[in-house]
């Protein structure tokens, strides 16, 4: 039997999750599906038991999900090591003829643990930095070490890859794969890129996932059972159930004022996050707490507390329709096969406006028309910042703007979101066949090809 892969995945948590969720989700894919024997470097274990409770926030070392969580102290720590001592270790590196194993290489990397006492530290086969991340200058000096043929035109050691963010914007498929030689030492990282076309990284998607997600939707008893379990009641008839996790956004007030003039009722779910003091604000209250809700008009908001990940999909999936935010919860909303809009990570300058549309240039591409216009102005309205209201729900707005509508929208009160809803049919049809579309573009499929063609090479 051969033995396992090895692979280190290097994680820093930002406030907004999404890096920690994407990293989680693949160290679980490597270890389950391909047998990978995983360790996961957090720098925030307190943030990241919010998504997994099975992790221990005071453990410096655990076995979770069969994946090997370490906590993450900074760029040179846990790993002990001086810049004099990795530099040394590096120069040893050099000095190695071929056939030979420096002490480097017999003895892996020192790490004092935080009781002092010393380990030893292999670099993994296979190290993922996950979204650019810095890696620790006495790891990177080890993985230089393991590089056996440290010459320009045979590089080996570990395979290194810096694991982007994703993007629908056309240069990503020309990038992705592209090698970066260290400036110094024998070494190499590559840019895997996710996306939604073959020549990119792909998307995470667990072998697994549309069987579970079709066997819930299929299941009353199973869908009912998950709304008991959060205190929320059945659906009611006509009823629209969203779920709404986004960042903070100018529009919110402006969409839940289309919402409670409905026609229709709607329960709009938001899981707890930082869009709370809004919520609270339209309701004219001091804050918003997990286990309230509110209602106004036809709208009822009922506030949920912070979701593990399984959890949250099987919110996507129960959902007539999710408003998702970042890359995590945007892409699960795709497998969800429900209708979406995407709040991208607001950036300067208005860049994530672009990244929004190259997104809908594709997903969009398979509507009518009428269904493909509809969702622009409602997107771009939630993303554009200041004046959104005016595309969700008060003035008139004129969208010229809007790259491939080839027309000018004119919205009254409420009128974006009535002209976007009016097509439900349509959108779900499509979030459907969007669904199928993607799946045969595994991001953990392809992270392992690319690994074994790079392996392949360094042993040519």
């Amino acid at each position: 039997m051969n033995k396992p892969i090895s692979c280190d995945i290097f994680c820093t948590v930002v406030d907004n999750y999404g890096d920690i969720g994407v990293s989680w989700r693949l160290a679980r894919q490597l270890a389950h599906e391909h047998g990978m024997m995983v360790r996961l470097w957090v720098d925030d274990l307190s943030s990241f038991r919010r998504l997994c409770p099975d992790v221990d926030a005071a453990l410096d070392v655990q076995r979770c999900h069969s994946v090997e969580v370490r906590r993450w102290h900074g760029l040179d720590s846990p790993f002990a090591l001086t810049i004099r001592q990795a530099h040394g270790r590096v120069r040893q590196a050099y000095r190695r003829v071929d056939g030979g194993a420096s002490g480097a290489e017999q003895n892996g990397l020192r790490y004092l643990s935080p009781n002092g006492d010393e380990k030893t530290i292999q670099p993994a086969e296979l190290v993922i930095e996950a979204f650019g991340c810095v890696l620790p200058e006495s790891y990177i000096a080890a993985m230089a070490a393991q590089a056996r043929k440290p010459v320009l035109s045979s590089v080996e050691g570990p395979v290194w890859i810096n694991l982007e963010h994703l993007s629908a914007e056309e240069w990503v498929a020309g990038c992705h794969g592209l090698p970066s030689p260290h400036p110094s030492l024998p070494l190499v990282k590559y840019f895997f890129f996710p996306g939604f076309t073959p020549d990119t990284g792909g998307l995470l998607l667990e072998s697994d996932l549309m069987a579970r997600r079709d066997g819930f939707q299929r299941d009353p008893l199973a869908i009912a059972a998950f709304w008991h379990a959060l205190g929320v009641p059945p659906s009611k008839p006509d009823e629209v159930r969203v779920s709404l996790f986004c960042y903070e956004n100018p529009a919110l007030s402006a969409l839940f004022s289309a919402w409670s003039e409905s026609s229709t009722p709607i329960l709009c779910l938001v899981p707890e996050g930082r869009a709370l003091p809004q919520v609270a604000e339209f309701f004219g209250l001091a804050q918003a707490v997990p286990g309230e809700s509110f209602r106004r008009g036809s709208l009822e908001v009922r506030v949920l507390p912070f979701m593990e990940q399984d959890r949250y999909d099987e919110l996507l999936w129960a959902c007539d329709l999710n408003f998702v935010r970042g890359e995590d919860s945007c892409v699960r909303a795709q497998w969800a096969a429900r209708p979406f809009v995407w709040h991208i990570y607001p950036q300067h300058d208005k860049v994530h406006i672009k990244k929004l549309r190259a997104f809908m240039d594709i997903y969009c591409s398979g509507c009518s028309p009428d269904t493909a216009h509809a969702m622009r102005v409602l997107w771009e309205g939630w993303n554009n910042g200041e004046g959104t209201e005016q595309a969700i729900s008060t003035k008139p707005l004129v969208l010229s703007s809007v790259e491939g509508s080839g027309q000018a929208a004119s919205t009254g009160s409420g009128q974006a979101w009535n002209d976007f809803w009016v097509h439900q049919s349509m959108l779900r049809q499509h979030a459907q066949a969007w669904a199928q579309h993607l799946s045969g573009n595994s991001l953990a499929l392809n992270l392992l090809n690319f690994f074994q063609k790079i392996d392949r090479m360094h042993g040519s």
